[in-house]
């Protein structure tokens, strides 16, 4: 017995001894990048941990308050305030040469992120999947695609993702016409991304708007199925949202964000609808994109309006019965968090 307790205690010892280690290791390395060895580094890591939900205190214990906002200002977004012209999309439907589910699915490669598209011809398919009445928890992105008898969905806006709990969005979400959700008080930067009774994709901006004002907006706009995400550039939240608008790409300072898991809906000249979603935080070797490279990517798809959505933990894809892009989180590799809401793609008749 005696014995047994030996060899336990020495394999305690080693193991603490190289948890240690690598703790050591991991603080010199961030000492390192948060040095002026290598000034890119340092942004890139800065404004990266910056939109984790759980790290963001790991920035603020190799650099001060000064330097963070100096580094998320280095790499950050214009203002756009360039109203949409509708006129410029035509929704009509029309003949494709996708695939059987009038679907096409593409791959994208960048420098630190892999990334897949979904294309879907006919905008009037793109709906909004919720679980609605809320409860604590949410469902992965399978059950909302299952449920509503659709063929394919990504995630969808802000929402409460403590714990991976996902009950509860954030923000405002819009359903089939009907607001089933209507707080956008305290979260600055709002802006509601979804589409209209035409089925063109809108993005419009709410920031101080209280839930009287939201739904007027949103009974004035027509808004049909439609969630919130948030634009704040600090060293608070670093989020962004508009990414294209009536084709103008937005300005960008260096990358205009860190690198992360991301997940963004756009819309072409046709009418159809850029569904994309990347990978990130060490997934396949990966950081993650950035602003810089969904504005690329949008663009050299089409895309004549396009927006972020929530990402991170969150960015997954499922499409024909599995996931195309799932959650970076070790736990949920093989599926998606908890989510209230995601965009759906209904099933070709």
């Amino acid at each position: 017995m005696k014995k047994v307790v030996k060899i336990f205690s020495r394999s305690l010892a080693v193991l603490g001894i190289t948890l240690g280690f690598i703790f050591l290791t991991l603080v010199i390395m961030i000492k390192m990048i948060c040095s002026n060895i290598s000034g890119s580094a340092k942004e890139l890591f800065a404004t990266t941990m910056l939109e984790t939900g759980q790290l963001k205190f790991v920035t603020k214990l190799f650099l001060s308050k000064d330097e963070i906002q100096k580094l998320v200002d280095q790499n950050s977004m214009a203002t756009m305030n360039t109203e949409m012209d509708t006129d410029l999309i035509n929704t009509e439907n029309k003949e494709d040469d996708f695939d059987i589910n009038g679907i096409q699915l593409e791959e994208i490669s960048g420098n630190t992120f892999f990334a897949k598209m979904l294309i879907i011809n006919d905008p009037s398919r793109i709906k909004l999947a919720t679980t609605y009445p809320w409860s604590e928890y949410g469902v992965e992105l399978e059950k909302l695609v299952k449920d509503n008898n659709a063929i394919a969905g990504i995630n969808g806006g802000l929402y409460l993702s403590t714990g991976n709990k996902g009950g509860r969005p954030l923000g405002v979400v819009v359903k089939n016409g009907k607001i089933e959700y209507n707080q956008p008080t305290g979260y600055p930067g709002l802006h509601i991304i979804g589409f209209d009774e035409t089925h063109i994709l809108r993005i419009i901006n709410i920031e101080g708007k209280n839930a009287s004002q939201v739904e007027q907006i949103i009974k004035e706009e027509k808004m049909i199925d439609a969630v919130t995400f948030q634009e704040e550039s600090s060293d608070a939240n670093n989020h962004f949202v508009k990414l294209i608008i009536n084709g103008e790409e937005r300005g960008v300072d260096g990358k205009g964000s860190g690198a992360n898991p991301r997940t963004a809906i756009g819309q072409r000249a046709d009418g159809s609808v850029l569904l994309l979603v990347t990978d990130g935080r060490g997934a396949n070797g990966h950081l993650g994109a950035t602003a810089k490279d969904l504005i690329k990517i949008m663009k050299k798809y089409g895309a004549v309006n396009a927006a972020n959505l929530d990402g991170g933990s969150s960015s997954s894809m499922y499409y024909n019965d599995k996931y195309e892009m799932t959650s970076v989180t070790f736990y949920y590799a093989n599926s998606s968090w908890k989510l209230p809401t995601g965009f759906i793609v209904e099933k070709r008749d």
